[in-house]
């Protein structure tokens, strides 16, 4: 039997990519989070699903990992099965399943699906960043910020805020505007691949006091990112060639 870690994409059924379409179909059980199990519940409606809620990734990954001995089953997230995805703890909790055949799907995560909204903000180096100290110390947050910004890097922002972090994009452009100017081409895109879908580009310093919730991803452009016909781009340097 196999488990298959499933990235689905943004949650618009055109977003799932066939690859990822074919494990869920070759599976008995599907695994996720309550909400991704309701959007997949609405694609895919003759499955057995089982899930749990939030903070409870690894009580998920063992119920995947221990039905996975009997027959297949998918273990399913948004976006990309590695990019905060469920494939990294369930390859760490496999360690007690060694006769468990596991096999991961990626998906198209926010970072490309949001970046084709606004343009072609990352055709050149780019780092992701997750805001959210949840898993990650904030301090360890600040210098990767300080790290990327210095070192001239598209910067794309996971997780940029919530209820208990209101100000938390705040901090992280008070960061950026220490070594990019205030003009620097950045974007907003929320809500991707679905019926509320946005996107707007404004400049740092506009971006700065602009609210966003845990639905939006926020790019940061480097000293290269420009505006063109009302797209951001970053150019990758072909005309210096």
């Amino acid at each position: 039997m196999k488990l298959y870690i499933v990235g689905f994409g943004s949650g618009n059924r055109k977003s799932i990519t066939l690859e990822a379409e074919t494990a869920v179909r070759n599976s008995a059980l599907i695994v996720g989070y309550s909400v991704y199990v309701q959007i997949l519940k609405n694609w895919f409606p003759e499955k057995e699903y089982a899930f749990t809620g939030m903070r409870q990734e690894k009580e998920r990954v063992i119920l995947a990992l221990q039905e996975a001995i009997h027959r297949n089953v998918s273990l399913v997230c948004s976006g990309d099965a590695e990019l905060y995805g469920m494939a990294g703890l369930a390859l760490e909790l496999s360690e007690n399943y060694p006769d468990t055949e596991i096999e991961i799907i990626s998906g198209v995560t926010a970072a490309f699906s949001g970046g084709a909204l606004l343009g072609a903000p990352l055709t050149h180096d780019f780092a992701v960043i997750s805001l959210s100290d949840l898993l990650t110390p904030a301090e360890k947050i600040r210098k990767r910020l300080t790290a990327s910004a210095e070192a001239d890097f598209v910067i794309v922002l996971y997780n940029p805020s919530s209820r208990t972090r209101a100000d938390y994009l705040q901090k992280a452009c008070d960061i950026l505007l220490k070594f990019r100017s205030p003009e620097t081409v950045c974007g907003i895109a929320r809500n991707i691949g679905r019926d509320e879908e946005s996107y707007r580009i404004l400049s740092l310093a506009e971006l700065r006091n602009t609210s966003v919730d845990m639905f939006t991803t926020v790019f940061i452009g480097n000293s290269e990112t420009k505006i063109i016909n009302g797209r951001m781009v970053t150019p990758r340097g072909y005309r210096n060639v």
